[in-house]
Protein backbone atom coordinates (compact mmCIF):
# COMPACT_ATOMS: atom_id res chain seq x y z
CA UNK A 1 0.00 0.00 0.00
CA UNK A 2 1.61 3.55 -0.85
CA UNK A 3 1.92 6.10 2.03
CA UNK A 4 0.05 9.57 2.11
CA UNK A 5 3.16 11.34 0.63
CA UNK A 6 3.48 9.37 -2.53
CA UNK A 7 -0.33 9.07 -2.84
CA UNK A 8 0.01 13.23 -2.81
CA UNK A 9 3.09 13.41 -5.08
CA UNK A 10 0.87 10.78 -7.71
CA UNK A 11 -2.39 12.82 -7.91
CA UNK A 12 0.43 16.11 -8.01
CA UNK A 13 1.68 14.29 -11.38
CA UNK A 14 -1.38 13.54 -12.94
CA UNK A 15 -3.73 16.53 -12.14
CA UNK A 16 -1.30 20.04 -12.06
CA UNK A 17 1.39 18.31 -14.40
CA UNK A 18 -0.81 16.02 -16.67
CA UNK A 19 1.32 12.95 -16.65
CA UNK A 20 -0.16 10.18 -18.15
CA UNK A 21 -0.99 7.10 -15.55
CA UNK A 22 1.68 4.65 -17.21
CA UNK A 23 4.69 7.65 -17.02
CA UNK A 24 4.15 8.34 -13.48
CA UNK A 25 4.09 4.59 -12.55
CA UNK A 26 7.33 4.09 -15.10
CA UNK A 27 8.83 7.07 -13.29
CA UNK A 28 7.89 6.37 -9.24
CA UNK A 29 8.02 2.26 -9.78
CA UNK A 30 4.70 1.25 -8.90
CA UNK A 31 2.43 -0.68 -10.56
CA UNK A 32 -0.50 1.44 -13.05
CA UNK A 33 -3.16 -0.37 -10.56
CA UNK A 34 -1.28 1.53 -7.43
CA UNK A 35 -1.67 4.53 -9.71
CA UNK A 36 -5.07 4.83 -10.29
CA UNK A 37 -5.97 3.50 -6.75
CA UNK A 38 -4.48 6.73 -5.50
CA UNK A 39 -6.04 8.80 -8.13
CA UNK A 40 -9.35 7.94 -6.52
CA UNK A 41 -11.60 8.73 -9.13
CA UNK A 42 -14.38 6.84 -11.19
CA UNK A 43 -12.93 7.77 -14.61
CA UNK A 44 -10.27 4.65 -14.10
CA UNK A 45 -12.36 2.58 -12.38
CA UNK A 46 -15.27 1.83 -14.35
CA UNK A 47 -16.83 -1.41 -14.46
CA UNK A 48 -16.57 -3.83 -17.32
CA UNK A 49 -19.99 -4.82 -18.90
CA UNK A 50 -20.21 -9.08 -18.34
CA UNK A 51 -20.31 -10.58 -22.03
CA UNK A 52 -23.34 -13.52 -22.43
CA UNK A 53 -21.44 -16.68 -22.38
CA UNK A 54 -22.22 -19.79 -24.83
CA UNK A 55 -22.96 -21.78 -21.02
CA UNK A 56 -25.52 -18.78 -19.31
CA UNK A 57 -28.80 -20.75 -21.20
CA UNK A 58 -27.72 -24.32 -19.71
CA UNK A 59 -26.27 -23.20 -16.27
CA UNK A 60 -29.34 -24.29 -14.30
CA UNK A 61 -29.93 -27.25 -16.11
CA UNK A 62 -25.88 -27.90 -14.74
CA UNK A 63 -26.78 -26.93 -11.45
CA UNK A 64 -30.06 -29.44 -11.32
CA UNK A 65 -28.23 -32.36 -13.03
CA UNK A 66 -25.12 -31.66 -10.33
CA UNK A 67 -27.53 -31.61 -7.17
CA UNK A 68 -29.41 -34.80 -8.17
CA UNK A 69 -25.76 -36.72 -9.12
CA UNK A 70 -22.95 -34.74 -7.21
CA UNK A 71 -20.02 -37.34 -8.84
CA UNK A 72 -21.29 -36.77 -12.52
CA UNK A 73 -18.16 -36.16 -14.84
CA UNK A 74 -18.31 -33.16 -17.27
CA UNK A 75 -17.24 -35.53 -20.32
CA UNK A 76 -21.17 -37.04 -19.65
CA UNK A 77 -22.53 -33.41 -18.93
CA UNK A 78 -21.26 -32.61 -22.24
CA UNK A 79 -23.07 -35.17 -23.97
CA UNK A 80 -26.06 -34.11 -22.41
CA UNK A 81 -25.86 -30.71 -23.23
CA UNK A 82 -25.06 -31.67 -26.97
CA UNK A 83 -28.89 -33.46 -27.06
CA UNK A 84 -29.85 -30.26 -25.96
CA UNK A 85 -28.68 -27.64 -28.47
CA UNK A 86 -25.51 -26.75 -26.82
CA UNK A 87 -22.60 -25.75 -29.29
CA UNK A 88 -19.64 -25.00 -27.32
CA UNK A 89 -16.48 -26.50 -26.32
CA UNK A 90 -16.11 -28.96 -23.19
CA UNK A 91 -13.34 -26.46 -22.14
CA UNK A 92 -15.99 -24.04 -21.50
CA UNK A 93 -18.07 -26.43 -19.85
CA UNK A 94 -16.00 -27.96 -17.52
CA UNK A 95 -15.32 -24.39 -16.19
CA UNK A 96 -19.16 -24.33 -15.24
CA UNK A 97 -19.00 -27.50 -13.60
CA UNK A 98 -15.71 -27.15 -11.43
CA UNK A 99 -18.05 -24.14 -10.16
CA UNK A 100 -21.28 -25.66 -9.72
CA UNK A 101 -20.41 -28.72 -8.07
CA UNK A 102 -21.47 -29.44 -4.68
CA UNK A 103 -18.28 -29.90 -2.46
CA UNK A 104 -19.08 -32.53 0.28
CA UNK A 105 -16.74 -33.05 2.86
CA UNK A 106 -16.71 -36.10 4.92
CA UNK A 107 -16.41 -35.00 8.43
CA UNK A 108 -14.66 -36.95 10.88
CA UNK A 109 -14.35 -37.83 14.61
CA UNK A 110 -10.78 -37.52 16.78
CA UNK A 111 -9.82 -40.57 17.60
CA UNK A 112 -8.95 -41.18 21.58
CA UNK A 113 -7.67 -44.79 22.56
CA UNK A 114 -5.80 -45.85 26.07
CA UNK A 115 -2.31 -45.35 26.93
CA UNK A 116 -0.11 -48.82 25.39
CA UNK A 117 -3.26 -49.45 23.22
CA UNK A 118 -2.68 -49.42 19.81
CA UNK A 119 -0.20 -48.00 17.34
CA UNK A 120 0.20 -47.11 13.55
CA UNK A 121 2.64 -48.48 11.38
CA UNK A 122 3.61 -47.75 7.42
CA UNK A 123 6.36 -47.54 5.01
CA UNK A 124 7.47 -44.23 3.28
CA UNK A 125 9.29 -44.56 0.54
CA UNK A 126 12.39 -41.37 -0.05
CA UNK A 127 13.26 -41.99 -3.89
CA UNK A 128 16.43 -43.62 -5.19
CA UNK A 129 19.92 -43.51 -4.01
CA UNK A 130 23.17 -44.67 -5.31
CA UNK A 131 25.03 -47.48 -3.69
CA UNK A 132 28.62 -48.10 -5.67
CA UNK A 133 26.84 -49.28 -8.98
CA UNK A 134 24.13 -50.08 -7.88
CA UNK A 135 21.00 -48.50 -7.26
CA UNK A 136 18.52 -48.86 -4.52
CA UNK A 137 15.18 -47.68 -3.44
CA UNK A 138 15.44 -45.80 0.11
CA UNK A 139 12.67 -46.81 2.88
CA UNK A 140 11.27 -45.85 6.05
CA UNK A 141 9.76 -47.66 8.39
CA UNK A 142 7.77 -45.80 10.97
CA UNK A 143 5.27 -46.90 13.62
CA UNK A 144 3.68 -44.47 16.01
CA UNK A 145 2.08 -44.95 19.67
CA UNK A 146 -1.40 -43.18 19.01
CA UNK A 147 -1.58 -42.12 22.33
CA UNK A 148 1.88 -40.42 23.12
CA UNK A 149 2.90 -39.97 19.33
CA UNK A 150 6.40 -41.68 20.18
CA UNK A 151 8.03 -42.53 17.29
CA UNK A 152 10.40 -45.02 16.22
CA UNK A 153 12.16 -44.41 12.59
CA UNK A 154 14.53 -46.56 10.50
CA UNK A 155 15.76 -46.73 6.84
CA UNK A 156 16.32 -49.34 5.07
CA UNK A 157 17.51 -50.19 0.99
CA UNK A 158 14.07 -52.03 0.23
CA UNK A 159 10.30 -53.03 1.78
CA UNK A 160 11.12 -56.43 2.04
CA UNK A 161 9.18 -58.76 4.71
CA UNK A 162 12.21 -59.38 6.45
CA UNK A 163 12.88 -55.43 6.88
CA UNK A 164 9.30 -55.02 7.82
CA UNK A 165 9.60 -57.20 10.65
CA UNK A 166 13.15 -56.18 11.65
CA UNK A 167 12.02 -52.51 12.18
CA UNK A 168 9.17 -53.91 14.55
CA UNK A 169 11.62 -55.82 16.41
CA UNK A 170 13.50 -52.60 16.57
CA UNK A 171 10.82 -50.08 17.61
CA UNK A 172 9.68 -52.63 20.30
CA UNK A 173 13.21 -53.41 21.93
CA UNK A 174 13.60 -49.53 21.45
CA UNK A 175 10.19 -48.83 23.76
CA UNK A 176 10.73 -52.19 25.90
CA UNK A 177 7.49 -52.74 25.09
CA UNK A 178 4.86 -53.55 22.71
CA UNK A 179 1.16 -52.14 21.99
CA UNK A 180 -2.00 -54.16 22.06
CA UNK A 181 -2.84 -53.55 18.78
CA UNK A 182 -1.19 -51.87 15.89
CA UNK A 183 -3.13 -50.25 12.67
CA UNK A 184 -1.73 -50.93 9.13
CA UNK A 185 -2.96 -50.10 5.39
CA UNK A 186 -3.51 -52.93 3.36
CA UNK A 187 0.33 -54.25 2.31
CA UNK A 188 1.41 -56.86 0.78
CA UNK A 189 3.40 -57.89 4.03
CA UNK A 190 0.30 -57.72 6.59
CA UNK A 191 -2.33 -58.56 3.77
CA UNK A 192 -2.51 -61.50 1.17
CA UNK A 193 -5.39 -60.94 0.23
CA UNK A 194 -8.72 -59.43 1.13
CA UNK A 195 -12.31 -60.04 0.39
CA UNK A 196 -14.38 -57.34 2.14
CA UNK A 197 -13.73 -58.40 5.86
CA UNK A 198 -12.61 -61.18 5.37
CA UNK A 199 -8.68 -61.21 5.67
CA UNK A 200 -5.88 -63.81 4.52
CA UNK A 201 -3.03 -62.34 6.89
CA UNK A 202 0.82 -63.07 5.87
CA UNK A 203 1.82 -65.75 7.70
CA UNK A 204 5.17 -64.31 8.78
CA UNK A 205 3.15 -61.56 10.07
CA UNK A 206 0.90 -63.18 12.05
CA UNK A 207 4.49 -65.39 13.75
CA UNK A 208 5.25 -61.67 14.82
CA UNK A 209 2.20 -61.22 16.41
CA UNK A 210 2.06 -64.36 18.40
CA UNK A 211 5.44 -63.73 19.32
CA UNK A 212 5.02 -60.82 20.56
CA UNK A 213 1.25 -61.09 22.20
CA UNK A 214 -0.50 -58.13 19.59
CA UNK A 215 -3.40 -57.64 17.02
CA UNK A 216 -2.48 -56.52 13.64
CA UNK A 217 -5.74 -54.92 12.02
CA UNK A 218 -5.73 -53.50 8.75
CA UNK A 219 -7.60 -50.35 7.58
CA UNK A 220 -10.48 -50.35 4.79
CA UNK A 221 -9.86 -50.19 1.97
CA UNK A 222 -8.57 -46.58 0.69
CA UNK A 223 -9.25 -45.05 4.19
CA UNK A 224 -6.31 -43.22 5.14
CA UNK A 225 -8.19 -41.36 7.39
CA UNK A 226 -8.23 -44.52 9.88
CA UNK A 227 -4.34 -43.80 10.44
CA UNK A 228 -4.09 -40.89 10.15
CA UNK A 229 -1.50 -40.23 12.92
CA UNK A 230 1.05 -42.48 10.85
CA UNK A 231 -0.09 -40.66 7.81
CA UNK A 232 0.74 -36.65 9.95
CA UNK A 233 4.26 -38.55 10.97
CA UNK A 234 5.07 -39.38 7.70
CA UNK A 235 5.04 -35.79 6.56
CA UNK A 236 6.46 -34.39 9.60
CA UNK A 237 9.60 -36.86 9.08
CA UNK A 238 9.69 -35.66 5.48
CA UNK A 239 9.57 -32.21 6.62
CA UNK A 240 10.92 -31.44 9.48
CA UNK A 241 14.01 -34.24 9.37
CA UNK A 242 14.94 -35.32 5.44
CA UNK A 243 14.08 -31.60 3.82
CA UNK A 244 18.32 -30.67 3.23
CA UNK A 245 19.74 -33.15 4.92
CA UNK A 246 22.96 -34.86 3.53
CA UNK A 247 24.53 -38.74 4.69
CA UNK A 248 27.41 -40.69 3.22
CA UNK A 249 25.96 -44.23 4.46
CA UNK A 250 22.87 -46.42 5.33
CA UNK A 251 24.42 -46.15 9.51
CA UNK A 252 24.93 -42.29 9.11
CA UNK A 253 20.97 -41.45 8.32
CA UNK A 254 19.83 -44.15 10.84
CA UNK A 255 21.84 -42.16 13.12
CA UNK A 256 20.66 -38.94 12.46
CA UNK A 257 17.26 -40.19 12.59
CA UNK A 258 17.32 -41.23 15.88
CA UNK A 259 19.37 -38.42 17.14
CA UNK A 260 16.10 -35.55 15.35
CA UNK A 261 13.75 -38.06 17.08
CA UNK A 262 14.96 -37.79 20.28
CA UNK A 263 15.82 -34.29 20.16
CA UNK A 264 12.89 -32.66 18.00
CA UNK A 265 10.02 -35.08 17.47
CA UNK A 266 10.08 -36.13 21.19
CA UNK A 267 10.41 -32.73 22.80
CA UNK A 268 7.66 -31.14 20.82
CA UNK A 269 4.46 -30.46 22.51
CA UNK A 270 1.84 -33.07 23.33
CA UNK A 271 -0.97 -32.51 21.42
CA UNK A 272 -2.97 -33.96 24.18
CA UNK A 273 -1.88 -31.76 26.74
CA UNK A 274 0.66 -28.62 25.36
CA UNK A 275 2.31 -28.25 28.39
CA UNK A 276 3.76 -31.84 28.50
CA UNK A 277 5.86 -32.92 25.66
CA UNK A 278 5.85 -36.10 23.51
CA UNK A 279 8.94 -37.80 25.97
CA UNK A 280 6.75 -37.06 29.23
CA UNK A 281 3.65 -38.63 27.39
CA UNK A 282 5.84 -41.43 26.53
CA UNK A 283 7.04 -42.25 29.82
CA UNK A 284 3.80 -42.39 31.00
CA UNK A 285 2.48 -44.31 28.60
CA UNK A 286 5.77 -46.93 28.64
CA UNK A 287 4.36 -48.57 31.88
CA UNK A 288 1.09 -49.71 30.10
CA UNK A 289 2.87 -51.53 27.54
CA UNK A 290 3.05 -55.45 26.91
CA UNK A 291 6.42 -56.64 28.29
CA UNK A 292 8.84 -58.41 25.88
CA UNK A 293 9.32 -61.86 25.35
CA UNK A 294 12.71 -63.49 26.28
CA UNK A 295 13.82 -63.84 22.69
CA UNK A 296 13.62 -61.35 20.05
CA UNK A 297 12.07 -62.31 17.24
CA UNK A 298 14.29 -63.98 14.40
CA UNK A 299 14.11 -61.40 11.31
CA UNK A 300 16.56 -63.30 9.08
CA UNK A 301 15.86 -64.58 5.31
CA UNK A 302 16.38 -68.17 4.87
CA UNK A 303 16.34 -69.58 1.59
CA UNK A 304 18.00 -72.33 -0.14
CA UNK A 305 20.60 -71.82 -2.61
CA UNK A 306 23.23 -74.06 -4.69
CA UNK A 307 26.38 -73.45 -6.41
CA UNK A 308 26.29 -75.07 -10.07
CA UNK A 309 30.37 -75.05 -10.79
CA UNK A 310 31.99 -71.84 -9.13
CA UNK A 311 32.44 -71.48 -5.61
CA UNK A 312 30.10 -68.10 -5.47
CA UNK A 313 26.48 -68.03 -4.39
CA UNK A 314 24.68 -65.53 -5.95
CA UNK A 315 22.70 -63.15 -3.21
CA UNK A 316 21.35 -59.96 -4.01
CA UNK A 317 23.06 -58.62 -7.20
CA UNK A 318 26.58 -59.78 -5.37
CA UNK A 319 28.37 -63.41 -5.28
CA UNK A 320 29.44 -64.68 -1.92
CA UNK A 321 32.55 -67.58 -1.60
CA UNK A 322 31.76 -70.61 -0.36
CA UNK A 323 34.30 -73.72 0.51
CA UNK A 324 35.59 -75.61 -2.69
CA UNK A 325 33.81 -78.91 -1.16
CA UNK A 326 30.42 -77.46 -0.94
CA UNK A 327 29.82 -76.55 -4.36
CA UNK A 328 27.01 -78.63 -6.68
CA UNK A 329 25.56 -79.34 -2.72
CA UNK A 330 22.50 -78.23 -1.09
CA UNK A 331 22.76 -75.61 1.26
CA UNK A 332 21.08 -72.53 3.39
CA UNK A 333 22.04 -69.24 3.56
CA UNK A 334 20.71 -66.95 6.02
CA UNK A 335 21.11 -63.24 5.81
CA UNK A 336 20.95 -60.87 7.58
CA UNK A 337 20.93 -56.42 7.69
CA UNK A 338 24.69 -56.63 7.65
CA UNK A 339 25.97 -60.49 7.45
CA UNK A 340 25.17 -62.92 4.82
CA UNK A 341 25.94 -66.59 6.07
CA UNK A 342 25.98 -70.37 4.32
CA UNK A 343 25.06 -73.20 6.09
CA UNK A 344 24.79 -76.88 5.34
CA UNK A 345 22.72 -78.56 7.67
CA UNK A 346 23.42 -76.96 11.19
CA UNK A 347 27.10 -76.33 9.79
CA UNK A 348 28.53 -72.99 9.30
CA UNK A 349 30.31 -73.23 5.85
CA UNK A 350 30.63 -69.70 5.39
CA UNK A 351 29.94 -65.74 6.83
CA UNK A 352 30.39 -63.13 5.10
CA UNK A 353 30.00 -58.91 5.71
CA UNK A 354 26.56 -57.99 3.55
CA UNK A 355 27.56 -55.69 0.58
CA UNK A 356 24.68 -53.28 -1.02
CA UNK A 357 26.74 -52.62 -4.26
CA UNK A 358 26.04 -54.24 -7.04
CA UNK A 359 28.62 -57.13 -9.04
CA UNK A 360 31.08 -57.36 -5.80
CA UNK A 361 32.63 -60.97 -5.24
CA UNK A 362 32.76 -61.45 -1.28
CA UNK A 363 35.97 -63.83 -1.23
CA UNK A 364 37.30 -65.49 1.92
CA UNK A 365 40.89 -66.05 1.20
CA UNK A 366 40.80 -69.93 3.21
CA UNK A 367 38.22 -71.02 0.48
CA UNK A 368 40.29 -69.52 -2.42
CA UNK A 369 43.67 -71.45 -0.80
CA UNK A 370 41.61 -74.39 -0.49
CA UNK A 371 40.34 -74.74 -4.11
CA UNK A 372 43.72 -74.30 -5.58
CA UNK A 373 45.42 -76.84 -3.63
CA UNK A 374 42.81 -79.29 -4.58
CA UNK A 375 43.03 -78.34 -8.29
CA UNK A 376 47.24 -78.97 -7.71
CA UNK A 377 46.62 -82.25 -5.75
CA UNK A 378 44.59 -83.70 -8.32
CA UNK A 379 45.95 -82.28 -11.83
CA UNK A 380 43.01 -80.50 -12.93
CA UNK A 381 43.96 -79.92 -16.04
CA UNK A 382 44.58 -82.41 -18.76
CA UNK A 383 48.13 -81.87 -19.08
CA UNK A 384 48.92 -81.49 -15.17
CA UNK A 385 47.57 -85.59 -14.72
CA UNK A 386 49.66 -86.21 -17.55
CA UNK A 387 52.60 -84.62 -15.77
CA UNK A 388 51.57 -85.87 -12.69
CA UNK A 389 51.61 -89.42 -13.75
CA UNK A 390 54.27 -89.20 -16.12
CA UNK A 391 57.02 -86.47 -15.62
CA UNK A 392 59.10 -87.65 -18.41
CA UNK A 393 55.70 -86.68 -20.89
CA UNK A 394 56.92 -83.30 -20.79
CA UNK A 395 60.33 -83.62 -22.29
CA UNK A 396 58.38 -85.97 -24.85
CA UNK A 397 56.09 -83.10 -25.61
CA UNK A 398 58.72 -80.11 -25.73
CA UNK A 399 60.86 -82.37 -28.43
CA UNK A 400 57.78 -82.99 -30.13
CA UNK A 401 56.96 -79.45 -30.48
CA UNK A 402 60.11 -78.28 -31.58
CA UNK A 403 59.72 -80.95 -34.64
CA UNK A 404 56.23 -79.05 -35.54
CA UNK A 405 53.90 -81.43 -33.75
CA UNK A 406 50.97 -80.26 -31.75
CA UNK A 407 51.15 -80.23 -28.34
CA UNK A 408 47.15 -80.12 -27.44
CA UNK A 409 47.11 -83.43 -30.07
CA UNK A 410 50.20 -85.43 -28.17
CA UNK A 411 48.61 -84.41 -25.23
CA UNK A 412 45.23 -86.04 -26.07
CA UNK A 413 46.89 -89.08 -27.32
CA UNK A 414 49.43 -89.91 -24.74
CA UNK A 415 46.50 -89.28 -22.43
CA UNK A 416 44.72 -92.47 -24.01
CA UNK A 417 47.76 -94.33 -23.59
CA UNK A 418 48.12 -93.95 -20.25
CA UNK A 419 44.71 -94.54 -19.70
CA UNK A 420 45.05 -98.15 -21.56
CA UNK A 421 48.53 -99.28 -20.85
CA UNK A 422 48.81 -97.61 -17.25
CA UNK A 423 51.83 -95.15 -16.16
CA UNK A 424 54.80 -97.48 -15.68
CA UNK A 425 54.65 -98.88 -18.98
CA UNK A 426 53.66 -95.96 -20.72
CA UNK A 427 56.82 -94.15 -18.59
CA UNK A 428 58.67 -96.75 -20.02
CA UNK A 429 57.74 -96.78 -23.79
CA UNK A 430 58.85 -92.85 -23.64
CA UNK A 431 62.44 -93.22 -22.17
CA UNK A 432 62.72 -95.52 -24.64
CA UNK A 433 61.55 -93.61 -27.62
CA UNK A 434 63.39 -90.32 -26.21
CA UNK A 435 66.57 -92.87 -26.23
CA UNK A 436 66.29 -94.08 -30.34
CA UNK A 437 65.42 -90.13 -30.72
CA UNK A 438 61.93 -90.46 -31.95
CA UNK A 439 59.81 -88.31 -30.01
CA UNK A 440 56.62 -89.15 -31.26
CA UNK A 441 53.40 -90.36 -29.75
CA UNK A 442 52.73 -92.87 -32.71
CA UNK A 443 56.36 -94.25 -31.56
CA UNK A 444 55.49 -94.88 -27.94
CA UNK A 445 52.71 -96.38 -29.51
CA UNK A 446 54.67 -98.79 -31.32
CA UNK A 447 56.58 -99.57 -28.36
CA UNK A 448 53.52 -100.28 -26.21
CA UNK A 449 52.30 -102.57 -28.30
CA UNK A 450 55.54 -104.29 -28.76
CA UNK A 451 55.62 -105.00 -25.20
CA UNK A 452 52.02 -105.73 -24.93
CA UNK A 453 53.17 -108.81 -27.50
CA UNK A 454 56.13 -109.89 -25.80
CA UNK A 455 54.18 -110.55 -22.75
CA UNK A 456 51.79 -112.87 -25.10
CA UNK A 457 54.71 -114.87 -26.10
CA UNK A 458 55.65 -115.98 -22.64
CA UNK A 459 54.99 -119.54 -21.33
CA UNK A 460 51.35 -119.77 -20.66
CA UNK A 461 50.29 -120.12 -16.85
CA UNK A 462 49.02 -123.22 -15.39
CA UNK A 463 45.14 -123.84 -15.98
CA UNK A 464 43.14 -124.58 -13.05
CA UNK A 465 40.58 -126.90 -13.83
CA UNK A 466 39.47 -126.88 -10.13
CA UNK A 467 36.28 -124.82 -11.28
CA UNK A 468 35.32 -127.99 -13.89
CA UNK A 469 35.73 -130.82 -12.47
CA UNK A 470 34.10 -132.80 -15.84
CA UNK A 471 37.44 -131.46 -17.72
CA UNK A 472 39.78 -133.34 -15.21
CA UNK A 473 38.22 -136.71 -15.75
CA UNK A 474 37.99 -136.40 -19.89
CA UNK A 475 40.50 -139.25 -21.35
CA UNK A 476 42.07 -138.03 -24.42
CA UNK A 477 43.81 -141.15 -26.97
CA UNK A 478 47.31 -139.95 -27.89
CA UNK A 479 47.55 -139.73 -31.66
CA UNK A 480 50.66 -140.95 -33.74
CA UNK A 481 52.67 -137.78 -35.57
CA UNK A 482 55.02 -139.86 -37.50
CA UNK A 483 52.42 -139.88 -40.42
CA UNK A 484 52.69 -136.49 -40.67
CA UNK A 485 56.26 -136.86 -41.09
CA UNK A 486 55.60 -139.06 -43.91
CA UNK A 487 53.44 -136.79 -45.41
CA UNK A 488 56.41 -134.47 -45.83
CA UNK A 489 58.70 -136.59 -47.15
CA UNK A 490 56.24 -137.64 -50.02
CA UNK A 491 56.44 -134.01 -51.22
CA UNK A 492 59.56 -133.69 -50.64
CA UNK A 493 60.45 -136.99 -53.04
CA UNK A 494 57.94 -135.35 -55.84
CA UNK A 495 60.22 -132.31 -56.00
Amino acid sequence: MLNLETQAHIRHLFFAEHWKIGTIAQQLGVHPDAVRHALQTDSFHREQALRPCITDPYVEFVRETLKNYPQLRATRIFQMLRDRGYTGSIVQLRRVVARLRPIRREAFLRLCVFPGEQAQADWAHFGEVRVGRARRRLSCFLITLSYSRALYLEFFFDQTMENFLRGHVHAFQAWSGTPRITLYDNLKSVVLERRGDAILFNPRLLELCGHYHFLARPCQVRAGNQKGRIERAIRYVRESFWAARTFNTLEECNRQALLWRDQIAHQRPWPGDDSRTVAQAFEEEQSRLLPLPEHPFPTDLVCAVQSKKTIYIRFDLNDYSIPPHAVGRPLTLVASDSQVRILDGTEELACHHRFYDRGQLVLDPTHQQELLQEKKARGSTPGGRLEQAVPESGALLEAAFARGESTHSQTAQLLKLLDTYGPAELREAIREALEHGTPRVSSVAFLLRKYQRSRQRRAPAPVDLSQHPELAALDMQPQNLEVYDELTKQDDDEK
